[in-house]
């Protein structure tokens, strides 16, 4: 039986290659994005490969908390009707911003970076069980290590530092992940957080090399953190795209959930402020509040 792969964010970068990666896997893709020509000449990409199965594109904003939820309806309806199942969802998306801004009245990195893969997540989590096994793989970063870790409100006190917010959204989103995996452990749906380590892609070469997207004292050290930007986001895609890969397929994963793979691929502890569970708690009321799972 054909076993879809969905990936969002996936019509360029790391998600392309991660939705490459998954077609060369026997995975019939699904590569979601905003733009339909980016998304026909993914899918055209895809398809030159031979894949066992055609891709396919659905068009969403995923900075739009109301297109989250028509693109899950979408999902869902469509695997209930070909009975088919949903095999693999790979929450890619990810945004950080040099200026503040909003989507919807909240802050946009923490709707881009979290509560759009958190709501896509939970509003198919009926599909995933009954396609079970199946499996969730939310992409983090390294960024969380500078994360302040207060989750009263979406935004945190002090000033905006692109960076800094990206990695706090990051945080919240694996903190989740971890979280989720505690709770759909005996269901069959297996949940990963893959870290891509970095490359050059259409996020990293607009963002990381303006100043302003780091903090006051980070900023005076700015021509160090600069290189280290400049190394760490130098990669290609394709090996960003690994970790992604190998949390959806490796059959050596199968039985174990809320593992983190690493930039090398491999399982890694995961960052230790995420797996405290007041975190996941904070994070988890956040959530409901700003992306509930119903509507008036």
């Amino acid at each position: 039986m054909k076993r879809t792969a969905v990936v969002t964010a996936g019509t360029a970068g790391i998600g392309l290659e991660t939705a490459l990666g998954l077609a060369a896997a026997g995975f019939a893709v699904v590569v979601v994005g905003r733009d339909a020509d980016r998304g026909a000449r993914a899918v055209a990409r895809i398809d030159a490969t031979g894949p066992a199965h055609a891709a396919r594109f659905l068009r969403a904003d995923l900075a739009s908390l109301a297109e989250v939820r028509s693109l899950a309806h979408r999902i869902a309806a469509d695997h209930a009707a070909s009975g088919e199942p949903l095999a693999v969802l790979v929450n890619n998306v990810g945004a950080m911003f040099a200026e503040p801004r909003e989507h919807d009245g909240v802050e946009a990195s923490f709707v881009v970076n979290h509560l759009s893969p958190y709501l896509l997540t939970e509003l198919l989590r009926p599909t995933l069980v009954a396609s079970a096994p199946s499996r969730v793989v939310n992409v983090t970063s390294g960024a969380v290590a500078l994360a302040k870790r207060s989750f009263d409100a979406v935004e945190p006190p002090g000033g905006y530092y692109g960076f800094h917010w990206y990695g706090r959204a990051k945080l919240a989103n694996l903190a989740y992940t971890l979280d989720l995996a505690a709770r759909l452990d005996g269901t069959g749906v297996t949940v990963f957080a893959a870290d891509p380590g970095g490359a050059a892609t259409d996020m990293t070469t607009g963002t990381m090399a303006n100043p302003g997207i780091v903090s006051p004292g980070l900023r005076l050290l700015w021509p160090l953190v600069r290189r280290r930007f400049a190394r760490s986001t130098s990669g290609p895609a394709s090996v960003a795209a690994r970790p992604s890969i190998v949390a959806a397929t490796d059959e050596g994963l199968a039985g174990r959930t809320g593992v983190v793979i690493g930039a090398g691929a491999r399982p890694v502890t995961p960052f230790r402020r995420a797996t405290d569970r007041r975190v996941a708690e904070a994070v988890r009321r956040l959530s409901e509040r700003h992306a509930p799972l119903t509507t008036a």
